[in-house]
């Protein structure tokens, strides 16, 4: 006997309320879960600087895992939200055995490419030669355990679609307390240094994996098997691909910037690393909000009421604003106290500290961004963020960085400008874009 679904109705009521309801449990479970990688941070420096120098490059390494996630949390939660806003929830769970098996195959390729580009990739972001094998232990290990992050990922993006962000918030909070408990127990105790780490995360996404999965069977009201269908998965992947390259140029702009801040320095590489880290700790609240409001968009974009998505958009793009109110000074005054916590070495508090006080000015441009992605990707529309997304990431700051570090030597600073500028520009284009397709959306019904 399967219990009865939680899920509510998100094409009718207030959207303000249910975008509270729905980024509230999201919120904190990002939160957590950010606060988890700190958690590793905080543990590898208490094995050495090198160590921490290690993770944070391996850190980076190990958002291409991510990418492929969140591209399959993101496609999961695009096919099933409009399904479920017009009523047909048995095709919605189709979709979720899709979803399941494209997971288990995609989880074998990168588990495969890992063996082949983990070393490459870590000597690409300029780790030096003591700091490799510390980077190279940690990947091996994360990677080898691919299919419990995307498996997870799944679940969590099925569960959003129907409204439940709850679930997710509850893996990642015990899988918080869980790592506390692990990491010094494997790292120390066992005497596993880095490999501790890793096996701690490994254990623990398997185990919330798991969770997940009993809860979607709930929802959906039947057991989940993975399925494996060629047209349903090219109509999935038209929108994971899009959305994971979306992240994947995250990704490569992550490694080209640490890739120019290691022509300064692995401390530099380690600051920036946790500075970002503490940053997105801040944006938490704002990714809590665009995953609420894309379930809300998809499932009214499914209902065809247009004008509900443009009210959640700019429902939204207000709350969003208050976030930005009370974080930004906290980027602003408090960077130096935040930094001091991970480590004492002087270049690593000085270059995050620069990043987060150069990087308050773009926040609210931050949340902008996610938003109006959210509600392209809601609308089945991912080709224009995934298009943003190269030139924001990839093809301006290549193009500006590359002179003036790499040409004219300009300070490492100039990194943090770019970074800035370019954020700014591309929410301005976002915004733009986003409000003239939903009122042409509108006009058309």
């Amino acid at each position: 006997m399967v219990n009865q679904p939680s899920q509510i109705s998100l094409t009718e009521g207030p959207i303000f309320g249910h975008l509270v309801r729905l980024s509230i449990p999201a919120s904190i479970g990002m939160v957590f879960n950010t606060l988890y990688n700190l958690t590793d941070f905080w543990f590898a420096g208490k094995v050495s600087n090198d160590a921490l120098a290690g993770v944070s490059i391996a850190g980076s390494v190990f958002f291409v895992l991510l990418a492929i996630g969140l591209g399959i949390q993101t496609g999961a939660s695009a096919v099933m939200a409009p399904e479920i806003g017009a009523g047909k929830k048995d095709k919605a769970a189709d979709w979720a055995d899709h979803i399941f098996g494209l997971s288990l195959v995609l989880s074998l390729v990168v588990g495969l490419l890992s063996w082949f580009l983990a070393q490459p990739l870590v000597l690409l972001l300029g780790a030096e030669p003591h700091v490799v094998p510390l980077a190279l232990e940690y990947t091996t290990i994360t990677f080898s355990g691919a299919v419990t992050f995307i498996l997870g990922f799944a679940a969590a993006g099925a569960l959003m679609a129907f409204g439940n962000t709850k679930a997710n918030r509850n893996a990642l909070v015990v899988g918080f307390f869980a790592n506390i408990l692990l990491n010094p127990f494997l790292t120390f105790t066992l005497d596993l240094g880095v490999s501790g780490l890793a096996w701690a995360t490994v254990l623990i996404k398997a185990a919330s994996a798991i969770y997940l999965y009993r809860i979607l069977i709930r929802e959906t009201g039947r057991i989940c098997r993975p399925r494996f269908a060629l047209k349903p998965w090219l109509n999935l992947l038209r929108q994971v691909l899009p959305a994971s390259f979306n992240m994947l140029t995250i990704v490569l702009g992550g490694f080209i910037t640490v890739m120019l801040i290691g022509r300064f320095g692995s401390a530099h590489v380690a600051g920036y690393s946790v500075g970002l880290r503490i940053e997105q700790v801040l944006l938490l609240p704002a990714l809590g909000l665009n995953a609420a409001v894309m379930a809300i968009a998809g499932q009214n974009y499914g209902a065809e009421q247009p004008q509900r998505v443009m009210d959640t958009y700019t429902t939204g793009l207000n709350v969003g604003l208050a976030m930005s109110i009370v974080s930004v000074p906290v980027m602003l005054f408090l960077s130096p106290t935040l930094m001091s916590f991970f480590s004492d070495d002087s270049s690593i508090q000085s270059t995050g500290s620069h990043y987060l006080r150069l990087d308050a000015i773009a926040f609210y441009a931050y949340v902008v961004l996610f938003l109006s992605t959210a509600i392209l990707q809601s609308m089945k529309r991912p080709l224009f963020p995934m298009a943003l997304a190269i030139a924001r990431q990839l093809v301006l700051p290549i193009s500006i960085n590359v002179v003036l570090i790499i040409y004219l030597n300009y300070p490492m600073i100039t990194v943090f400008y770019t970074i800035v500028s370019v954020v700014v520009l591309a929410s301005i284009v976002a915004h733009w874009y986003t409000m003239r397709t939903l009122k042409r959306t509108i006009e058309c019904t």
